[in-house]
């Protein structure tokens, strides 16, 4: 394949050769594992749908896969893959995400993968963002905390990585489709909660509200809420309130708040509303107009 695209194109260049890198190429992954480029001047549409279809386009700044992680690009990325490739090995897809230019691509698959008791394949969308494939150890007791994570690459980093804990597997059907969704749903969770870590359990709620309509979503915040719509401050009470499972000492302990001035603005959002916040329905409702009050887009 080599020879045929140095015939075709006047610019094609292989990586591993180069004393510097030069501006404004177009890099592509071999089979081999092999980068190579064309400059982009050369490229038109077709020629970069055609090479894109055959080659994995790279980005320089991001860690060369190691073979594990082309073994699962392929799984992902296959139509229908074979029987014989099921496992019995769960697995899970972990979303991350931090700020762009906050950590370098390499020194956070370094740091990751010391977490992990066996090989974790990280397949990247962006030198910020991507998806940990973490499969289940069996002779692990406990799960992996992301939080945990999360919090300990804060302190010595300093760096702030939010993850999304998608569901475990036990084979590869619908890999794209399901690939996909923990991403879309991520971003989706991410416009909702400052937490570092979010199960896709705990995301069910934020789809839901995304899925209902601009209009809708202002009837549920006016029904439910009534005056407290723009109090933030109030909000964040009973928020805070249902987060921690409806406990006020828990809460008045996040809050830095007295447990009378707490159980004061419960009460006040009951008289003004109609709706008990202590009662697990009506409790739910509320988090749900929260929810829609804060929808962002």
């Amino acid at each position: 394949m080599q020879n045929t695209l140095k015939k075709l194109f006047s610019t094609f260049l292989i990586f591993d050769e180069l004393e510097e890198i030069p501006d404004n190429y177009q890099w592509y992954l071999t089979d081999s594992n092999q980068i190579i480029g064309i400059h982009k001047d050369e490229l038109g549409e077709k020629d970069s749908a055609i090479l894109s279809a055959f080659l994995l386009p790279y980005d320089l700044n991001i860690p060369k896969p190691t073979k594990l992680e082309r073994i699962w690009k392929k799984r992902i990325t296959a139509p229908a893959p074979e029987q014989a490739e099921m496992t019995g090995q769960a697995f899970r897809f972990i979303y991350f995400h931090f700020k762009k230019d906050q950590i370098e691509p390499s020194i956070f698959k370094e740091t990751i993968k010391e977490f992990y008791s066996s090989p974790a394949a990280v397949m990247w969308e962006s030198e910020h963002e991507g998806i940990i494939i973490e499969q289940q150890d069996s002779q692990l007791e406990e799960h992996i905390s992301y939080e945990q994570i999360s919090d300990t690459l804060m302190s010595d980093l300093y760096v702030k990585i939010k993850f999304f804990e998608g569901p475990f597997l036990h084979d590869y059907t619908n890999l794209t489709d399901h690939y996909t969704s923990i991403i879309e749903s991520a971003r989706s969770a991410f416009n909702y909660t400052e937490k570092s870590a979010v199960s896709y359990v705990d995301a069910i709620p934020f789809e839901l509200i995304d899925e209902i309509s601009p209009t809708k979503r202002k009837r549920i915040t006016q029904l439910i809420l009534k005056d407290f719509m723009d109090d933030e401050d109030f909000l964040q009470t009973i928020r805070t309130f249902i987060q921690c499972n409806l406990n006020v000492s828990v809460t008045a302990k996040k809050l830095y708040m007295h447990r009378n001035s707490l159980q004061y603005r419960i009460d006040k959002f009951h008289e003004k509303t109609g709706i008990d916040v202590r009662q697990f329905e009506q409790a739910v409702t509320v988090y749900l107009a929260l929810l829609s009050n804060m929808h962002k887009g």
